[in-house]
């Protein structure tokens, strides 16, 4: 039963991957409009969604008591993740904007151990560390902020969406259900970046309408996917494989806006996606064993 619980997270968060990929590649494609006016987008879109979902699902949404803090934080957390974001892929290269944010894991692990109490080992806090360091690679901090300062929002937008998902863990052993945890969400982040919206709209032309409904059909596919891994197993299991979102953002960039890494990023890369390896390895594999013993 274990067994199996772990291989739907797992094939839920390839899943969740791939839709996000796409939902950074059409948010990019969409030009020059407000990160903010993506978000709503985005977000409304994922809402209408999840609001049919649930209607259809015809149930009474008990929530647990004690679970409307964690609501509202995880939703806090996961609009600010999605506005750092959409501020990253406006300003840099799609694969480097989508690998910040996947730092994402590393971040659900250290809060989870901070949140949950869950076990933080040695090795695992020296992959999180390891992982920063990949991640200083792709960031190339300098004294040109134009640069590391869109680096520098991207990464923080990846920590706001690790805190969100480790709540995203609280909220599914509360029994919160999971469609009701993106509805949520989805409500909460749109009437959030309503009033910007209402005084400061852009005027977009029909392309650009349609790329962000792709977007958000895009986004509520990755967010069910995602929230439901999570809800089934513990992010330490997991994480890794959210990491394949990297294969399809940067084939995306390459074929959709001609994008090539530079050779640090790549580098970084590979740092980041060995931490992952080896901490799932030592999770899965040497961990147990030695609980054996």
């Amino acid at each position: 039963m274990v067994k199996n619980q772990r291989y739907k997270g797992i094939l839920l968060i390839i899943c969740s991957a791939f839709c996000f990929a796409v939902m950074n590649a059409c948010v990019k494609l969409s030009g020059d409009l407000p990160s903010v006016q993506k978000s709503f987008f985005r977000n409304f879109i994922a809402l209408l969604i999840a609001g049919a979902i649930c209607l259809k699902d015809q149930k009474n949404i008990n929530i647990p008591k004690g679970s409307l803090f964690w609501l509202i934080l995880r939703a806090s957390l996961g609009t600010v993740g999605i506005l750092c974001n959409y501020y990253a892929l406006d300003h840099l290269v799609l694969s480097d904007a989508s690998m910040l944010n996947k730092m994402s894991p590393f971040f659900t692990i250290l809060f989870s151990w901070i949140l949950l109490k869950e076990k933080l080992r040695p090795l695992q806090g020296g992959a999180v560390l390891l992982a920063f360091i990949g991640s200083l690679f792709i960031i190339k901090p300098s004294l040109d902020f134009s640069d590391f300062g869109s680096s520098l929002i991207g990464l923080t937008g990846g920590m706001a969406a690790g805190c969100a998902y480790s709540i995203v863990r609280i909220l599914g052993q509360k029994d919160v259900p999971k469609n009701f945890i993106v509805l949520f969400f989805s409500g909460f982040s749109c009437l959030i970046t309503l009033p910007y919206l209402i005084f400061q709209f852009h005027i977009m032309t029909l392309s650009q309408v349609l790329i962000l409904i792709l977007a958000g059909i895009a986004a509520a596919g990755g967010q069910f996917s995602i929230t439901a891994a999570y809800c089934y197993a513990p992010a330490k299991e997991i994480s890794v494989y959210d990491y394949s979102q990297i294969i399809f953002a940067t084939a995306l960039g390459f074929f959709l806006f001609d994008e090539i890494p530079d050779k640090f990023s790549f580098f970084g890369y590979i740092i980041i996606i060995l931490s992952a390896i080896s901490m799932f390895w030592y999770n899965n594999y040497y961990l147990p064993k030695k609980e054996q013993k």
